[in-house]
């Protein structure tokens, strides 16, 4: 009984640091995208410049904070949509935060070199990005409908659907999946609807409810078997 007992409550300590790992890994996760975004908008001083076409995109779809765009919409007030870095001495970009919910970037006049396509990856709604005109567009002119060159600057407008170009290319998405654009040149495999899991080999919607009851269910069971022994531990003493 003593040796049940004791393994019941391993089991049940086991499954309260989990549900508090994931709690405080989702907490962490919310706290770093309210930092970051803050980092990113104040990386250069000042606020969105007035004639960058930045400007002109968040008179009428967002406000303005920092040298960020933010949606006005109750859906995505805390998103960026728009974001304006264009002369800001930036030599090297390694990865824009959580941006990649922005419509229009502007990049230009800063002197960087080399740009890698996979900073972009997932910047499915990117309509617009501005880059100094050195630098080439993000999956190849192939990915946009209009790219060209003025005021020093290489303009590339209207990203395509990478998953509409099956006469170039043919993607090898799993069975029950299909193709979903996730930014230039780039694209992922969604399921769907009623499949899930890996290779989306699941039917039916994914059990939430029920992960969540049993996540529950378990943590209110080791929390009484943690404070029944422990209860008997102090009586004993």
């Amino acid at each position: 009984m003593t040796f049940l007992l004791a393994k019941m409550t391993a089991a049940a300590t086991a499954s309260i640091v989990y549900s508090f790992t994931v709690f405080i890994v989702l907490f962490n996760v919310y706290v770093d995208s309210q930092d970051t975004d803050a980092q990113l908008c104040k990386m250069c001083q000042g606020t969105v410049r007035q004639d960058s076409p930045v400007w002109d995109f968040c008179q009428t779809k967002g406000h303005i904070r920092g040298r960020c765009c933010f949606g006005n919409e109750t859906s995505d007030v805390d998103a960026i949509i728009g974001l304006d870095l264009a002369n800001c001495s930036i030599s090297r970009v390694e990865h824009l935060y959580n941006s990649s919910t922005a419509f229009i970037i502007d990049l230009s006049n800063n002197p960087i070199s080399n740009l890698s396509d996979f900073i972009f990856q997932g910047f499915s709604n990117l309509s617009q990005l501005l880059l100094p005109f050195k630098l080439e567009c993000p999956g190849g002119n192939a990915s946009w409908e209009k790219v060209e060159v003025k005021n020093n600057a290489r303009i590339c407008e209207g990203q395509k659907n990478i998953c509409n170009q099956t006469a170039q290319m043919s993607w090898d998405c799993p069975e029950n999946s299909f193709c979903n654009p996730y930014g230039p040149g780039f694209f992922e495999c969604s399921c769907l609807h009623d499949f899930y899991g890996y290779k989306c080999m699941r039917q039916g919607e994914f059990p939430v409810f029920k992960v969540l009851g049993i996540l529950t269910g378990s943590t209110v069971v080791g929390s009484s078997l943690l404070w029944f022994t422990q209860r008997r531990k102090a009586k004993n003493i």
